[in-house]
């Protein structure tokens, strides 16, 4: 899975780890938690949908079972929201 902003999206990381998505096209902006945010960066690096799920169970064990499922919800609503490129 290839993921990239779409072109008019403009990321910026804020403080403790979050990060602001706004689309430069209707002028919303979203906020990612920093959970959010760190898939995001590794999707954006070109990490696979895979191992942003395994950083995500390293990081909070008690949520592994559920780690792919959240990974492929957050693609989805940014898909959703037009944020993505195809």
């Amino acid at each position: 899975m290839s993921i990239a902003l779409a072109a008019y999206v403009t990321a910026v990381d804020t403080d403790g780890g979050a990060m602001v998505l706004l689309d430069e096209r209707t002028g919303k902006y979203r906020q990612l938690n920093p959970t959010g945010a760190l898939v995001l960066r590794l999707l954006l690096r070109g990490a696979g949908a895979e191992d942003a799920a395994a950083a995500l169970a390293e990081r909070y064990p008690q949520a592994a079972a559920r780690a792919g499922e959240d990974v492929a919800r957050l693609v989805e609503a940014l898909r959703r929201a037009g944020l993505l490129r195809d």
